[in-house]
């Protein structure tokens, strides 16, 4: 008897071992590479794809509808001209998205609300890009659909600042810092979150990979925050990218390096091949 609850509880602790070492893909933008980024295309395409997160980017309307656009102007994604508070709603449906030729689609800009009840109910989370300005009229968004804990809002603030800025309110979402690693504050910063609150994660971005942190995060993980690293761009992360894992085959010094470095979300580009990557070492879902 005695042999079989040991047993028991070997397996248990295999399972939550097995559950801690997956690693969860994040789409930038959605699956851009087959869709309009930003698009709700893009985002239900990488959710389908089997990603955990999908990330985008909020804007507003001049008439206040929570909107999804990553640059301050529509002028490169889109047909029309200017920022997205130039246009009420109804102004700006009328334009489509390009395509990555360029070609303008049928796609139209989408609403937080669209996005969040396309994805509602499915294993994916959404992650609040450039929405720190947004954080009331997007909760009421999360409110209004039923998907508060679907989302992640995050800044790269201080804890005092973002307590400052929006009080009570951050005990009612799902939060990620962001932190740059190259400041020589940066520890402290994390350290300030951890005894005030439970982040979800740390978004921890790098030109050098010198720092402290990613030498041992085992301080954030204790805590029961997460690790959360970027693949796609070089100065994200002194270079180890996705382009140097899908275009010249080095996953040891891309990827392979990230994990290694106690990623827990990895933030890419290439969501199709991490995937396979992953799933191919049995470290994804």
């Amino acid at each position: 008897m005695k042999f079989r609850i040991i047993l028991a509880a070997l397996m248990v602790n295999a399972t939550v071992a097995l559950a801690q070492n997956k690693i969860m893909v994040v789409a930038h933008r959605g699956d851009w590479r087959n869709n309009p980024e930003n698009s709700l295309r893009a985002f239900e395409s990488a959710a389908a794809m089997g990603v955990d997160v999908v990330e985008l980017d909020l804007a507003k309307t001049s008439d206040g509808v929570v909107v999804i656009m990553h640059d301050q102007t529509i002028d490169r994604t889109t047909n029309g001209k200017g920022k997205p508070s130039d246009y009420t709603f109804e102004q700006i449906r009328k334009f489509g998205l390009r395509n990555g030729l360029g070609r303008v689609t049928r796609n139209q800009i989408p609403t937080l609300e669209e996005v969040m009840l396309a994805l509602k109910g499915k294993p994916v989370k959404v992650n609040l890009d450039k929405s720190y300005s947004y954080y009331r009229e997007a909760l009421a968004v999360l409110q209004k659909t039923g998907t508060v804990k679907q989302a992640i809002f995050k800044a790269e603030v201080t804890y005092r600042e973002l307590k400052q800025k929006y009080g009570t309110l951050i005990d009612s979402i799902i939060y990620m810092p962001i932190v740059n690693l190259d400041k020589p504050e940066a520890k402290q910063v994390i350290v300030d979150y951890l005894q005030n609150m439970k982040p979800y994660a740390f978004e921890m971005n790098f030109r050098s990979d010198t720092s402290s942190v990613l030498a041992n995060n085992k301080f954030i993980t204790d805590k029961g925050s997460r690790v959360w690293l970027n693949s796609l761009w070089a100065s994200l992360n002194n270079g180890h990218e996705d382009d140097l894992a899908v275009e010249d085959g080095n996953t040891k010094d891309s990827w392979e390096w990230l994990i290694n470095h106690g990623a827990t979300f990895i933030q890419t580009d290439r969501p199709k091949q991490m995937i396979e990557f992953l799933r191919a070492r049995k470290l994804h879902k």
